[in-house]
């Protein structure tokens, strides 16, 4: 962190003074030692690589020729134009060509790049590019469903709305038969 300029939370009481609140009165004596922990957490995914989460076995890949998907996956995101959270789920699965990856790990690998300050477009390419370079399987599915902070507390205020971003690689452009079973197999 040498290099970086770090926001300390000196920077957050000046936040709060900027916005004509006291740092100092007991609900918020503690908030900058907070906001600065959570922006740590919030913006995590910097400092992992993703390609090490995805560890591949072929032990048990060999044989298997469908779909792997899994649903639900949590995303808690930033949005990068507003620092607004965005959060959801995603869905992200994968034609295997000989390596399969531990169930969890598809989940981490949401993880990492929701932990970045992000647009919801670049994340779904991100998930979907990076499992299709380290697993090389036949094809890759990458399916998110979220709510926008942006949209729904500023701006146009549209509360309970979703945006769904999808990215669908390899043998799911071509294949009709296999785009809608994976399509199907995303929906809730």
């Amino acid at each position: 962190m040498s290099d970086k300029e770090v926001f300390t939370e000196n920077d957050w009481r000046r936040l709060l003074v900027s916005l004509g609140e006291d740092p100092n009165r007991s609900g918020l004596h503690e908030t900058p030692a907070r906001v600065a922990k959570a922006w740590k957490h919030w913006t995590s995914g910097y400092d992992q690589d993703p390609v090490e989460i995805l560890k591949a076995f072929e032990d048990g890949a060999e044989e298997y020729n469908e779909l792997i998907v899994v649903r639900g996956i949590p995303v808690y995101s930033h949005c990068e134009h507003h620092l607004a959270p965005f959060f959801g789920k995603a869905t992200v699965g994968y034609l295997p060509n000989g390596k399969i990856v531990g169930l969890s790990k598809l989940t981490r690998l949401v993880d990492v790049f929701s932990k970045r300050l992000q647009v919801q477009e670049r994340l779904t390419v991100q998930i979907a590019n990076t499992l299709m370079e380290v697993l090389e399987p036949k094809a890759v599915g990458v399916v998110i469903k979220c709510r926008h902070m942006c949209m729904e507390s500023r701006g146009i205020r549209t509360p309970g709305e979703e945006t769904i971003t999808s990215t669908l690689l390899g043998e799911l452009q071509p294949n009709l038969a296999l785009r809608t079973e994976f399509l199907s197999l995303a929906r809730d």
